[in-house]
């Protein structure tokens, strides 16, 4: 379950994005990203704690139609469908940046052409091994990202055979420790935050989860910590290694992982060469990922009848192509962008993604609230500080939210994305409202899990 949510979150937000939000808050983006897990621990503890209460299917989308009402439940799965479908686009644009570092001509849409047929073939075919797959690939990234920080801190502070230490100094030499002010620290939220998608994916495997209440309890608390330390130290290196204006991108143009230009830089090509094949290979893997996710999704919203219900359909090996073909959507949206609009594809995205995925994380902070006002203290894992620490997330995300509206370039796709849910919420009262059933068996199941593992 802690490869599940590590594998998630460390992954493109982190290896390219970071690029990004290096260019808005220099050195201290450091802070950015220890603001980003606190955030992401407050919303992983409050999953956590219904999840170990209510492992049920549909996992923190059922809880927020349980305690928040029908909408917010549609709303919530719609916006996670959302997020997986743009994300798989976002992964095939960074797999495609990092071609770059090979072939600096090859025009950014080839690339996402060509790997996006790949996933298709994958998700069409067969889903054997696919956890399996996904388990080792994701402990590759884990592997790949501890060895980095352990030679990036071996090369910061004491240096490495022909490299002398670098120190800390980059850390404050062109304009100081925070060039642009606590301000540019609020506004790099908005790109840092994207680092922390599948912190949520706690509640959804809980439910297959033999002792929901052990196994969500070890691996919120594992995955609080690790994330952390993950982005904070590995932040931490590539400011100090090389010069945060090289470690940025500027004007939403992404030609490479910062990760990468660490080595690269030094004159290391072999390590370089191979650091981009992992985060190249780890951006594959999540695009897979997400396509194979964001088919379920759709195919579980038409079986609830929150979706056309052709979108259920399934072959004759058990697979909802149609599903697949409309969770497609964000390779085209992709492609359309590298080849009208290449420097803004991968900013342009994020952006979409950002106001899907706050959406879902506050609807399951604002699930949490209602869930402690009902079930109380009756889970055996708990957030600290509860309703308050909850409270306190809320306010973050909408912090995050104001720095969508604040920032050069993200102002027209978080406009498009709000109007997206507006659609939405007129779609639900027009039609899905007349339709959907709320089903309270999966509740019943999950309490007899809950309260069977709880014995054990």
């Amino acid at each position: 379950m802690t490869m599940i949510v590590l594998g998630s979150a460390l992954g493109t937000g982190l290896f390219l994005g970071s690029g990004s939000a290096i260019a808005l808050a220099g050195p201290a983006v450091i802070l950015s990203y220890a603001c980003g897990s606190l955030l992401a621990a407050i919303i992983g503890g409050a999953t956590g704690e219904m999840a170990v209460h209510s492992p049920v299917r549909g996992g923190f989308g059922s809880i927020a139609g349980k305690y928040l009402g029908p909408f917010a439940g549609f709303l919530t799965r719609w916006a996670y469908w959302t997020c997986t479908m743009v994300i798989t686009g976002i992964e095939l644009v960074a797999v495609a940046s990092y071609l770059k570092f090979w072939w600096p001509q090859l025009p950014l849409w080839v690339g996402i052409v060509a790997f996006g047929v790949l996933i298709i073939l994958l998700n069409i075919r067969s889903v054997h091994y696919f956890g399996v797959m996904e388990f080792a690939l994701s402990s590759v990234k884990v592997i790949a990202l501890s060895a980095f920080i352990l030679v990036g801190l071996c090369l910061v502070f004491f240096g490495l055979p022909g490299h002398a230490a670098t120190g800390v100094a980059h850390l404050s030499d062109d304009g100081g420790f925070m060039p642009g002010g606590i301000k540019s620290v609020w506004l790099s939220l908005a790109i840092v935050m994207f680092s922390f998608g599948g912190i949520e994916m706690i509640s959804i495997s809980a439910a297959e989860a033999k002792n929901p209440a052990r196994s969500v309890r070890s691996s919120a608390k594992a995955m609080m910590w690790r994330l952390a330390t993950f982005y904070i130290l590995s932040l931490f290196v590539v400011v100090s290694v090389i010069p945060w204006r090289q470690a940025a991108t500027f004007n939403g143009e992404v030609e490479g992982s910062p990760f990468v230009l660490v080595f690269s830089e030094l004159g290391i090509p072999a390590i370089a060469t191979i650091t981009n094949l992992v985060v190249l290979v780890a951006s594959l893997s999540a695009a897979n990922a997400n396509l194979y996710a964001g088919t379920r999704l759709m195919h579980s919203l038409a079986a609830d009848s929150m979706a056309p219900r052709m979108m259920s359909r399934t072959n004759r090996q058990g697979i909802p192509v149609r599903a697949m073909w409309l969770s497609t959507l964000g390779v085209v949206l992709a492609i359309l962008l590298a080849v009208f609009k290449p420097g803004d594809a991968f900013g342009t995205m994020i952006t979409l993604v950002m106001v899907s995925a706050l959406t879902v994380w506050v609807l399951i902070l604002l699930a949490y609230l209602a869930f402690k006002r009902v079930e109380g203290n009756s889970s055996a894992f708990r957030l600290w500080g509860g309703r308050a620490t909850g409270a306190l997330g809320i306010v973050g995300l909408c912090a995050v939210w104001s720095a969508l509206f604040a920032t050069q370039g993200t102002i027209a796709p978080a406009t498009v994305g709000v109007a997206y849910f507006v659609v939405l919420t007129m779609v639900y009262f027009a039609v899905v409202r007349k339709v959907h059933v709320v089903d309270e068996s999966a509740f019943e199941e999950a309490r007899r899990a809950s309260g069977s593992s709880s014995e054990a």
